[in-house]
């Protein structure tokens, strides 16, 4: 069902269900949710991967198969798990890379999307599919609706239609397109060699402004700014960090 690995400085999360398309159930969200607190506590973990097992699908969305109808308001709580997971994501510091190696639809494709990397495959097909099932993004919305334009949003939610690599590098939801899995290795590779290798502070304290400053008016996202880059400067690698450049060397990063 679901996968946790730590090779340090990554962590990986593997949806591990791949004759099923390695969907999103209630269970493998929690187990998920679990996962990724492990991985925002392990002092080791600079990075945090996440995957899907096989060569077709990096996540096909809801367990739809699993009672998902059932008992509708006692599973509230169940499908409010994707939103807890994308708050961690968002708030535990470390940087997140999906490693799409197939099809990522509906709430798979919010979970690649909420990532801050996103490497996918060219014959991934991605999509909003929720409408053709008699529902909607609901959740995964909010992602979406701050990384595109708000038209070409809408016109995915409302016609499920699927589409292209190539297209969500346009629309803005993957960072970049590959054309096969040991591509895709090698690029989250970089990636992953690119940013453990940043000091944590800044990394830390940067990443949560680029995303708590997104819902802020302009005055008060200057103010936040500021005292982030007070607190930066507070750090040791910043100091670090300037000495090295005054001194025309490598920084020498101790983490804190």
């Amino acid at each position: 069902m679901l996968r946790y690995d730590v090779d340090p400085p990554r962590a990986t999360i593997t949806l591990d269900d791949p004759e099923r398309r390695n969907p999103l159930s209630g269970a493998a969200m929690a187990k998920m949710a679990h996962a990724l607190e492990r991985a925002i506590a392990d002092d080791e973990v600079r990075v945090i991967v996440f995957t899907g097992a096989g060569d077709k699908a990096f996540s096909a969305g809801g367990d739809l198969a699993s009672g998902f109808f059932d008992d509708p308001v006692g599973l509230h709580q169940t499908r409010g798990l994707i939103s807890d997971v994308f708050r961690m994501m968002r708030r535990g510091g470390k940087p997140t890379i999906a490693r799409v190696n197939g099809h990522a639809l509906a709430g798979g494709f919010g979970l690649a999307a909420a990532c801050d990397i996103v490497v996918a495959v060219r014959h991934a097909r991605m999509g909003t599919t929720e409408i053709k099932v008699g529902l909607w993004p609901m959740q995964i919305s909010a992602i979406l609706q701050r990384l595109m334009p708000a038209r070409r949003a809408l016109e995915l939610f409302m016609t499920g239609r699927i589409f292209d690599a190539a297209e969500a590098v346009e629309l803005g939801i993957v960072t970049e397109a590959v054309p096969d899995l040991e591509a895709l290795d090698a690029v989250v590779d970089r990636y992953i060699d690119a940013l453990a290798g940043t000091p944590r502070a800044a990394m830390t304290f940067g990443r949560d402004a680029f995303y708590l400053v997104q819902d802020l008016g302009l005055d008060a996202a200057f103010d936040h700014l500021q005292v982030g880059l007070t607190a930066t400067t507070m750090s040791e690698d910043a100091r670090e960090g300037v000495a090295a450049f005054v001194e025309k060397r490598g920084p020498n990063w101790s983490g804190r």
